[in-house]
């Protein structure tokens, strides 16, 4: 019998536990500080097949009206590398003021077991939500390769 680790899991993004990283923005608890962790937290989402999540943080006018998931394609998420956030490069006077941002990560998985890589620059904006709360939301994305 094999002795179950008391540590938690780290969480899928690359985080430290998903209870202190993509979790609470997941659970509707908390709202993503920047489209870094926006981002982080739909990729977590595609992990947890958390199609609803997903819907809720695409940005209206590029939202898919078909779903995104499929029962048959067996996808296993394996790593995510962020590569550059737009916010680290400019050094905003003051992050509260920025609106729109983009993200550019490397995404590994397998799809009914063969891997894949996908390496996209995503864009992101921040405004009302319902509610009023700003928010960010993905809006759509590039392939540099």
């Amino acid at each position: 019998m094999s002795k179950k680790s008391t540590a938690p899991a780290g969480c899928p993004c690359g985080g430290p536990s998903l209870a202190t990283c993509c979790g609470p923005y997941i659970a509707g608890t908390a709202i993503a500080p920047s489209a870094e962790a926006l981002m982080r937290s739909r990729y977590t989402a595609y992990g947890q097949r958390n199609e609803p999540y997903l819907l809720a943080t695409w940005h209206p006018s590029t939202r898919p009206t078909e779903p995104i998931m499929s029962d048959e394609e067996k996808v296993q998420w394996l790593g995510l590398e962020v590569k550059s956030a737009l916010r680290l490069r400019q050094r905003k006077a003051d992050d509260a003021d920025l609106t729109t941002d983009t993200v550019e990560f490397v995404a590994r998985f397998k799809i009914n077991g063969r891997a894949q890589r996908l390496h996209e620059i995503s864009n992101f904006v921040r405004e009302p939500a319902e509610g009023g709360d700003l928010r960010w939301f993905y809006v759509d994305g590039s392939f540099p390769e």
